[in-house]
C-alpha cells in the first residue's frame, strides 16, 4: 500500500517549530516539567550500576543520560503516543544547557507528533520513542540554544534520518541505546542548524506520512503536554504495570502463590502488545513478559529492581508460577489502557478470586499520590533522594555530569 500523504494543509516542521518558539508555560505545565525532572533523574541514577553503563562511552552526554534514564523501563509515558518522553527530553534539555522550557518545548512536540503516528505506528513494531523522540529533541535542542522557529524546524528536520528504532528490540540493550541514539542525533541536528547546515522542512512531512502518520492530527491546543505523562510504579514496561497492580490486589487479599493452580488474564490484545517474551529467562526480558509480571506481582512483597534482575527472573519460584499463567486477548484495541484487565487466580481447592482494574495507579487519570513519589524516588536515588526532589535545571545538569560523566 502507498504511504498517504501528509495533510497538504499542514507543514509539519513549521507547525511544530512555531508552537515550540512561541511557548509560554502555565504554571501547571512548569509543575509537570519540575515532577519530571526529579523522576527522570532520579531513575537514571538508579541505573548507574547496570550493565549498560559499561557500553555508554561512544555516546554524548544526552544520549548516555537517556540510555541509562530509560534502562530500567522506570521512566515516565505519554499513553496517547506511546512515547518515553522525559527520557528523551530531560536528558536533552540538561546537556544543551536548557531548562523547563526547552523540556516542555521538546516534550509538547514529542507528545504532538507520537499523537500524529498514532497507535498503527506502535502496532506495526516501530519505537515511538525513537521516531517522535529524535526531531523532538533537535526541537528540545534548539530551543534550549535560544533558535526561533525556522532554526528549530530545520533541526527537525536534520533529525529525520535517525527518526527509527523497533520494539524487536525489547529485551535487550538496544532499546535502551536506540533512544540514546535518538537523543543524541537531536542535539547534532539543532547544532548543525545552529552552523549554518541547510534542510527542508518538508522532509518531515514525507517521513510522517512513510511511517503511516496523519498530519491532521496534529494540534497546538491544550497544555504544553497534552493528556499529562503516567509515572510507573514498578521498574518494567508500562504494558504491565495495570496487570501487576491487579495482581497486587489479589496478593492484598490474602491469595498465596502456592494455592494457585493457573492464572487467567484477559485484557484487550493493544494493552499487551510490547510484553513479547513468554519464558523469560533475564531481567531484560522479565520486564516484558506478562506471565513474570504476574509472578513477581504475587511473589515478592515490593517488585522493585531485585524482582528484575537474571537472578530474580530465574528463581524457580518465579518460573514454577509464570507458566501457570495464562492470556486471553480480546481481538483489537487502541492504546496500553484500552478496556480494563481482568484476572482470575485458580486455586487447587475452592472458588476463583477475581479482580478487574482499568487504570494502574500512577495513570494520568489516577495520578501517583506524593507519598508513592517520594518512596520511588527514594528507592531510585538512595542517600540522594532529598537532593534529587528539590533539584532545579542547573543543579541537575550538575549532578549526573557529576555521577553519570557528561
Amino acid at each position: 500500500m502507498a504511504a498517504r500523504a501528509a495533510d497538504p494543509g499542514v507543514a509539519v516542521a513549521p507547525a511544530l517549530a512555531g508552537w515550540a518558539a512561541a511557548l509560554d508555560p502555565s504554571p501547571a505545565d512548569l509543575e509537570l516539567a519540575r515532577r519530571a525532572l526529579a523522576d527522570t533523574v532520579a531513575v537514571a541514577l538508579a541505573a548507574r550500576g547496570d550493565p549498560v553503563a559499561g557500553l555508554l562511552g561512544p555516546l554524548g552526554p544526552a544520549g548516555r543520560w537517556s540510555a541509562l534514564a530509560h534502562v530500567l523501563d522506570f521512566d515516565d509515558l505519554h499513553m496517547p503516543s506511546t512515547a518515553h518522553i522525559s527520557a528523551i527530553c530531560v536528558p536533552v534539555a540538561l546537556a544543551s544547557g536548557g531548562g523547563a522550557r526547552a523540556y516542555l518545548a521538546g516534550a509538547g512536540v514529542m507528545a504532538r507528533l507520537g499523537t500524529a503516528l498514532g497507535w498503527p505506528h506502535y502496532a506495526r513494531g516501530w519505537h515511538a520513542t525513537c521516531t517522535a523522540g529524535a526531531p523532538a529533541a533537535a526541537a528540545c535542542a534548539a530551543v534550549a540554544d535560544g533558535a526561533g522557529p525556522e532554526g528549530i524546524a530545520t533541526a527537525m528536520a536534520l533529525a529525520v534520518p535517525a527518526a527509527g528504532g523497533v520494539q524487536r528490540a525489547f529485551g535487550t540493550a538496544a532499546k535502551s541505546l536506540q533512544v540514546a541514539f535518538a537523543a543524541d542525533a537531536g542535539v547534532r541536528a539543532a547544532r548543525l542548524a545552529a552552523a549554518g547546515a541547510s534542510a527542508d522542512p518538508a522532509a518531515l512531512d514525507q517521513w510522517l506520512a512513510l511511517v503511516g502518520g496523519d498530519a491532521r492530527r496534529l494540534s497546538p491546543a491544550g497544555p504544553a503536554v497534552p493528556d499529562g505523562l503516567a509515572v510507573k510504579l514498578f521498574p518494567c514496561c508500562y504494558a504491565l504495570q495495570r496487570p501487576m497492580a491487579a495482581m497486587r490486589e489479589l496478593r492484598s487479599g490474602g491469595l498465596a502463590p502456592g494455592a494457585v493452580e493457573r492464572i487467567v488474564v484477559r485484557t484487550p490484545e493493544a494493552a499487551v502488545a510490547p510484553l513479547i517474551h513468554d519464558r523469560p529467562v533475564t531481567g531484560l526480558q522479565g520486564k516484558f513478559s506478562l506471565p513474570y509480571g504476574i509472578a513477581t506481582a504475587l511473589l515478592d512483597e515490593h517488585p522493585g529492581f531485585a524482582a528484575f534482575t537474571d537472578a530474580g527472573v530465574g528463581r524457580p519460584a518465579a518460573q514454577s508460577l509464570l507458566r501457570r499463567v495464562t492470556l486471553e486477548a480480546d481481538p483489537g484495541g487502541e492504546g496500553l489502557l484500552d478496556g480494563a484487565v481482568e484476572i482470575a487466580a485458580i486455586p487447587r481447592d475452592g472458588a476463583a478470586r477475581r479482580v478487574t482494574l482499568e487504570l494502574p495507579p500512577g495513570a494520568p487519570g489516577r495520578p501517583p499520590t506524593p507519598e508513592e513519589l517520594r518512596a520511588k524516588v527514594a528507592e531510585c536515588a538512595g542517600p540522594l533522594a532529598e537532593a534529587v526532589t528539590g533539584l532545579d535545571w542547573d543543579g541537575a545538569a550538575a549532578l549526573l555530569r557529576e555521577r553519570l560523566g557528561g
